[in-house]
């Protein structure tokens, strides 16, 4: 019945979180968004916490199709045309969780940090370890490198810091947030069909 067919975030995230993990990747969130006769669907989806670098096109590619087709055989939205939205966090994702922080090795983070004298300091560093115990980094004050070593409890919200020149970053790492835009339109279109029809 239609009613039973999951149509709320929750819902979708309940059908959905097994999907993504079983193409190898972690379902960040799900948002449904009214938008006329259509309801935009978008799905945020990241790497494993010990994968470095950003999302291929052919990954995104493949996870969209895995999650489209879900949605379809479960019947997630009856007869109602949908767009879905697949794309990767980017770099403007709060690291707010271990497992953000280990997928943002290698990157520059601004975040604040508490003192053992509980006073708070905002530094920039390099995320070069995320292990159980914390966060290092490496900071560069005045040309001076310090490898900071920051507990999970005295550790803030981080925030990716945006690295034009950088020549080390991966080949993908600039490119966080995914152009789904061919993804969408073909799956647009085909639910737009099914309207035309009825």
């Amino acid at each position: 019945m239609a009613s039973s067919a999951p149509s709320r975030p929750a819902e979708l995230t309940e059908l959905l979180d097994p999907v993504v993990g079983g193409a190898g990747f972690v379902l960040e969130k799900v948002t449904v968004t009214p938008a006329g006769r259509r309801r935009v669907v978008r799905v945020v989806v990241d790497l494993p916490e010990d994968a470095v670098g950003a999302m291929s096109l052919d990954q995104a590619a493949d996870v969209t199709r895995a999650v489209s087709t879900a949605l379809d055989d479960a019947g997630a939205f009856g007869e109602q045309p949908y767009l879905l939205e697949v794309g990767s966090p980017g770099v403007d994702r709060p690291l707010t969780e271990p497992r953000h922080w280990r997928r943002s090795r290698t990157r520059l983070v601004q975040v604040d940090v508490t003192g053992e004298d509980g006073t708070a300091r905002r530094v920039t560093g390099r995320v070069v370890e995320a292990g159980a115990a914390g966060v290092v980094l490496v900071v560069d004050e005045k040309g001076a490198a310090e490898r900071l070593e920051v507990p999970w409890d005295r550790l803030g919200t981080g925030a990716v810091q945006v690295e034009f020149d950088r020549k080390d970053a991966p080949a993908d790492e600039d490119d966080e947030d995914l152009d789904d835009e061919p993804d969408d339109d073909e799956h647009d279109d085909a639910h737009d069909e099914d309207e035309d029809e009825g």
